[in-house]
C-alpha cells in the first residue's frame, strides 16, 4: 500500500498553533524562568562520565531509557520477518538525471504484516553509492508526489539529486497516522499492540522514527545507496521523530531537526512559546503516556531535550530555526544544541564549539560535527533550509557537488 487516503490534515494544523485557553504563553525572554539543566556528564549513581567508554557503555544508554520512559516510549524492534518488494521503477526519471525506486517495505510479525512506501530517487550521474537524505514527511502526501507533477520546497527532490544525493521519503500515515482517533490503526495495532497497555510505551512519534529506521534497513541492502553517508530530516513534529530517529538508532550520519520546537530540538525548562502542557492537550498521541505528569512542571524532568542531542554523539546533528517562529523557541533549540554538543567536544575531543549568542538569521555555523542556522521567516522546511544541510553535508562527507 503506498499510503492511505487523505485525511484531514488541515484540521491538524489549526492545532499546532496556540488554541484559546487559560494558560498564557510565554513569548519574552525576561519571563523565562530560572532553570538549571540536569547534567548529561553525571550518571544516574551521581559518577562523573569522563571517558568515550563511560559514555558509550553507560550514561549514552541512561539517557536513551529516560527519554524511552518520559518522553518518546519504548521503540520495539522485535519482528518475524521483513521484505523489500520493488513495486515501480523509472531508470529515466526526472527527464533522465535520476533512477527512481519505490520500494515496499513489508515487515510481518504474529501473522500480522504492515507495508511501509519508500520513494527513493539516485542520481544518475553522480558517483555510486550515492549518499541519501531521507525526509519524515507528516504533510499532504502531494510534497512527496513520485511522478514529479506536483513540485514542492518542502522536498525539492530535483535539488538533491542535482547536488549528487540520493532524494528519499515515507509519509508517517503508513506507521502511524498523524490523528489522535487512527494513530494507533497501523504498527501499533497490527505489530506491536501490547505497546498501547504500556505508559511508557510507542506511540505517534516513536513510530514514525520505526519508519525511518526501517528505512535506513533498506539503505543496507542497496548497493547503489552509501548507507554509511545517510541523513535524516524532520520539519516541526517530523523534526521530533528525526531526533529520535537519530538517537536510538547510531547508523545515521547526519541527524536533521528543522523547526522542531517543543519535544524537539527547544529546551523544556524554558516555557518559552510551546509547552509541555500545551503540546501533550494538542498532541495527546505523540508521546508516552508519563510525558503528561510534567505539564506545567518541566523542572521535574529528569531530563531536558540538550540530552537527546547529546544521545547523538559523536555523529553529527544539525539543529535549524526560523526567526518568526517563535512557538518553536529559536534560542530555547539553539541553547539546546549548544549544551548538547558538549559531549561530541568533551568526551570525543571534536574540534570547533559555538558560540554562547544566539546567531543571526541567514549567518549558517557548520562545525565538523553540528550545524546550526536560522532562516528569515515562518514555520516551515524551504529549498534555503536543503541547501544549508548539504552544504553541511558535502564537507562532512569530503566530497565537491556544488
Amino acid at each position: 500500500m503506498y499510503y492511505k487516503a487523505l485525511l484531514a490534515i488541515s484540521l491538524l494544523c489549526l492545532l499546532s498553533r496556540p488554541a484559546s485557553s487559560q494558560e498564557e504563553f510565554n513569548y519574552e525572554e525576561s519571563k523565562v524562568p530560572a532553570y538549571a539543566l540536569p547534567d548529561p556528564f553525571v550518571s544516574l549513581n551521581g559518577k562523573l562520565i569522563g571517558s568515550v567508554q563511560e559514555w558509550e557503555h553507560q550514561r549514552r544508554h541512561e539517557i536513551l531509557r529516560l527519554f524511552e520512559d518520559h518522553v518518546y516510549g519504548q521503540v520495539p524492534g522485535s519482528m518475524d520477518n521483513m521484505r523489500f518488494i520493488l513495486a515501480s521503477e523509472d531508470g529515466e526519471a526526472m527527464n533522465g538525471d535520476a533512477h527512481l525506486k519505490e520500494i515496499d517495505i513489508e515487515v510481518s510479525r504474529n501473522g500480522q504484516s504492515v507495508t511501509v512506501r519508500l520513494i527513493l530517487f539516485i542520481p544518475k550521474e553522480a558517483p555510486k553509492p550515492a549518499p541519501v537524505f531521507l525526509l519524515i514527511n507528516h504533510r499532504d502526501p502531494e510534497n512527496i508526489d513520485p511522478t514529479r507533477k506536483v513540485k514542492m520546497g518542502f522536498w525539492p527532490a530535483e535539488a538533491i539529486v542535482d547536488r549528487g544525493y540520493a532524494a528519499a521519503t515515507f509519509h508517517v500515515m503508513d506507521v502511524s497516522d498523524d490523528n489522535n482517533e487512527t494513530f494507533q490503526e497501523d504498527i501499533l495495532e497490527t505489530l506491536y499492540p501490547e505497546q498501547l497497555e504500556k505508559k511508557n510505551g510507542m506511540r505517534g512519534l516513536g513510530a514514525w522514527a520505526w519508519g525511518a529506521m526501517r528505512a535506513m534497513d533498506y539503505f543496507e541492502t542497496d548497493p547503489m545507496i552509501d548507507a554509511g553517508k545517510a541523513a535524516v530530516v524532520g520539519h516541526s513534529r517530523g523534526g521530533k521523530a528525526s531526533l529520535w530517529t537519530g538517537a536510538q538508532d547510531s547508523r545515521w550520519a547526519i541527524t536533521i531537526s528543522n523547526n522542531s520546537g517543543c519535544g524537539g530540538a527547544a529546551l523544556s525548562r524554558r516555557r518559552f512559546g510551546e509547552t509541555v502542557r500545551r503540546i501533550n492537550t494538542n498532541f495527546p498521541y505523540w508521546f508516552t503516556d508519563n510525558f503528561n505528569q510534567y505539564n506545567g512542571k518541566e523542572e521535574l524532568l529528569p531530563l531536558d531535550q540538550h540530552m537527546l542531542i547529546a544521545a547523538i554523539a559523536p555523529r553529527a546533528v544539525y539543529v535549524a530555526s526560523a526567526s518568526e517562529d517563535q512557538w518553536a523557541d529559536p534560542k530555547g533549540e539553539y541553547l539546546s544544541l549548544f549544551h548538547g554538543t558538549r559531549v561530541h567536544r568533551e568526551i570525543y575531543q571534536m574540534d570547533g564549539g559555538f558560540s554562547a549568542d544566539l546567531p543571526h538569521p541567514e549567518s549558517p555555523v557548520h562545525l565538523p560535527y553540528a550545524g546550526h542556522h536560522i532562516r528569515a521567516g515562518k514555520h516551515n522546511l524551504t529549498p534555503y533550509d536543503w541547501e544549508q544541510y548539504m552544504d553541511f553535508a558535502s564537507k562532512l562527507f569530503g566530497f565537491s557537488n556544488e
